[in-house]
């Protein structure tokens, strides 16, 4: 299952090699042509079949968030650093994997029988460590080195239309654009895999460079809300509720032209939708939008609960749901 190994993999901002190759292999019989930049960006095309055809793209991030080694203490224990934003409070106890090798780790702090005036204070990420077993730093250094990339080993699991995973910020638009690329549309497009979003939409800012596009469909896993939180904050999106359209994000205004199509084209093909939070979060789209002349982009996504954590859910109709839109909107954009 594509999207069980796109979860699954190995690949926090900056060492995407593993998802990329994945992704590579997947596609490549089912595009005109393929390459990868500078950055390390995937750059698909594939013709469209109308004389008159506009150039779209469609953007997806491979990176998750994630850790790196930052030293290796004489005790044999590992400091690290976060890449990428990750609540400090939800990764203690959680078993990671590093390196290579996917060496099996667990982050961890001081056990609570031995906290005092700590106990109701959240440590910092200096304040937390991993443990790989080792009893000494020169036994730890032939299993990891300063500078390795950790994840969270975190295994893929699906219940009826439910699944269950890591890093379905952005591997759920990955999985998407990869299925959508097994069709051909009235449209040129340009597949495009983006490396590290999750620190900076550092990828896509490269990428569009010479991406001659006249719209853009940036596809991501984006935070549900239906979970416990106060009364008086938004309760949407909701998992199950269908394909989530953003209005505004902090790096985006979505073109109000682009977004009544959408809209329109989802009412027209009874494709469920619902609405994201305004100004909240950001995307590859901030950069997109802003590529060459000006690219008419919006923005699609799968809620997800807890993303840029050990583990999410989401809701399979609503994947399936981005992927219909997208395959409609394709062919209707002129």
């Amino acid at each position: 299952m594509i999207l069980k190994n796109l979860s699954e993999g190995f690949g926090p901002s900056g060492n995407e090699s593993e998802v990329r190759d994945f992704i590579i292999e997947t596609i490549k019989d089912h595009v005109d042509s393929l390459k990868i930049d500078r950055m390390g960006n995937i750059i698909a095309y594939k013709k469209g079949k109308s004389k008159k055809s506009k150039k779209v793209l469609l953007g997806a991030h491979m990176d998750e968030v994630g850790f790196m080694i930052k030293s290796i203490e004489e005790s044999g224990i590992l400091k690290f650093l976060p890449a990428g934003g990750i609540d400090k409070r939800v990764v203690i106890g959680k078993n990671v994997l590093i390196g290579k090798d996917k060496v099996k780790g667990v982050i961890c702090y001081k056990p609570v029988h031995l906290q005092r005036k700590d106990y109701n204070n959240i440590p910092d990420f200096n304040s937390l460590v991993i443990d790989i077993g080792s009893t000494e730093k020169k036994d730890a250094e032939k299993y990891v080195s300063v500078g390795d990339y950790a994840v969270f080993d975190t295994k893929f699991e699906k219940r009826g239309n439910i699944i269950k995973g890591k890093s379905f910020d952005d591997r759920l638009g990955c999985a998407a654009i990869i299925e959508i690329l097994k069709e051909r549309y009235e449209n040129d497009i340009y597949g495009v895999f983006f490396v590290q979003e999750e620190v900076g939409l550092r990828g896509s800012k490269a990428s569009v460079f010479n991406i001659p596009s006249d719209y853009a469909i940036v596809l991501e896993g984006t935070s549900a809300a239906d979970m416990p939180h106060s009364k008086d904050e938004p309760d949407y999106p909701k998992m199950g509720e269908g394909v989530v359209l953003t209005i505004s994000d902090r790096s985006l205004f979505v073109d109000k032209e682009l977004f009544r199509e959408t809209v329109s084209c989802a009412k027209e093909n009874r494709i469920k939708y619902q609405f994201k939070q305004p100004m909240v979060g950001g995307t590859d789209g901030g950069e997109i939008h802003k590529s060459r002349e000006g690219v008419k982009t919006i923005v699609f996504a799968v809620p997800s609960r807890y993303i840029h954590s050990p583990v999410s859910f989401a809701d399979l109709r609503d994947y399936r749901s981005m992927i219909d839109l997208t395959k409609k909107l394709l062919n209707k954009l002129k």
